[in-house]
């Protein structure tokens, strides 16, 4: 019985810690399609998914290979996901009893093999899934995994890299005592003031605070529209490396 009311408080909080990131029923977002792209390609499988769980079903914030936007939790493979310590390997769904007579492996997707990473925030709670399908028996290289293992923990660093902002925009919200929530687009994550024009986060923000934004190009911007650069410095730090051996030498 203690067992039980453990595992439906556990669930409680993983629901809680779900809805507080504000994400279920968004529109598709270039920084998780990147990652899903990324993860079907690496495992040479023609489905991948990021998932979240929610009460009674589970919702496909990103989806590769697949039309429909959600299921059913109760035929969900992604619900045996995250109630693992560790990703879930099903090589082959025909050999498994859990899922032999399931409803999206008799028929559409026809699933025999899945990978699920659960998305794990800093609290311990699995927010969904970064998974893998295939229509045929597989597996996953040593390699694979540990790919997929560091793409699903950069899903979980764009969700609180969201969960941050959502909450510094209800703060200033707050102080500046304004009516109502404040609306933000949550494709694009422009603002609408009270006038209701909408503009960038930092021109809001300068607008109602003292805050002052300097600018730059992180390393992920700077390696997805700059390879150019990238090329250029790797090709300098090889050969000041190469000099330097030479002069040591």
């Amino acid at each position: 019985m203690q067992n039980l009311v453990s595992k439906k408080e556990e669930e409680e909080r993983r629901l809680k810690a779900l809805a507080e990131y504000r994400i279920l029923g968004t529109k598709p977002e270039s920084c998780y399609d990147d990652i899903t792209k990324i993860a079907a390609t690496t495992c040479n499988v023609p489905i991948s998914l990021m998932t979240l769980v929610d009460k009674d079903k589970q919702w496909f914030k990103s989806k590769i290979g697949l039309q429909i936007s959600e299921t059913r939790r109760d035929r969900s493979f992604c619900t045996h996901a995250i109630k693992e310590n560790s990703p879930l390997i099903i090589h082959d769904a025909f050999q498994d009893e859990r899922f032999i007579n399931n409803p999206l492996v008799t028929g559409d997707p026809k699933i025999r093999f899945y990978a699920g990473f659960p998305l794990r925030n800093s609290d311990g709670n699995k927010l969904g899934t970064l998974c893998v399908i295939d229509r045929k028996p597989g597996n996953l290289t040593t390699q694979q995994f540990n790919i997929m293992e560091l793409l699903s923990k950069q899903i979980v660093s764009f969700l609180e890299l969201r969960k941050k902002s959502l909450n510094l925009l209800d703060a200033l919200s707050n102080f500046h005592k304004q009516e109502g929530i404040l609306s933000v687009c949550s494709y694009c994550r422009e603002v609408k003031n009270k006038e209701g024009d909408w503009m960038h986060l930092e021109k809001y923000l300068s607008k109602i605070s003292d805050i002052r934004f300097s600018h730059g190009v992180c390393d992920n911007c700077m390696e997805k529209h700059f390879p150019d650069v990238i090329e250029v410095w790797n090709k300098k730090d090889f050969f000041e490396d190469g000099q330097k051996r030479y002069l040591e030498s």
